[in-house]
């Protein structure tokens, strides 16, 4: 008798709602959709963070909500983050999450993460074109724009 052997299917469908496919091409841009479809009753009470998805052209493809947390944090998990990446076929990822106390500015936590995703997301050939802070009046801070990135 022949044994079992568990086989991996990967398969990927376009089903992109209307809103999406508009072109990223600024921090600005991002933050206006990222605020728009952000939970507004959450907000001010949680952190999330999420991965906004792209094509070759800085065109949305989704918005991938990796954690949510607690007031003052929330963990990201790697392998759940390129397990998206990869499988949606992005080729560029905007990192973001809030901060529900409405501090703009990154702590120490939030670089290191940010660094450490930049250099996986190296080895795939993707790029990490920002990571924004959002505040529960919808105000951000841009990685990019502060040259952290």
């Amino acid at each position: 008798m022949k044994d079992k052997v568990n086989e991996i299917q990967i398969s990927y469908k376009e089903r992109v709602p209307a809103p999406f496919w508009q072109q990223i091409s600024s921090s600005q841009d991002a933050n206006a959709l990222l605020f728009e479809h952000w939970n507004k009753n959450t907000i001010a009470l949680q952190e999330t963070f999420k991965v906004v998805l792209l094509n070759n052209s800085n065109k949305v493809k989704g918005i991938y909500q990796l954690s949510e947390g607690g007031i003052t944090g929330t963990m990201i998990d790697l392998r759940i983050l390129f397990a998206v990446v990869l499988k949606t076929l992005s080729v560029g990822i905007i990192l973001t999450h809030n901060h529900p106390s409405g501090k703009l500015l990154p702590s120490e936590a939030d670089k290191r993460i940010t660094e450490k995703i930049k250099k996986a997301a190296a080895l795939f050939d993707v790029k990490v074109l920002d990571h924004l802070i959002i505040t529960p009046n919808g105000e951000y801070y841009s990685f990019a724009d502060n040259c952290l990135l």
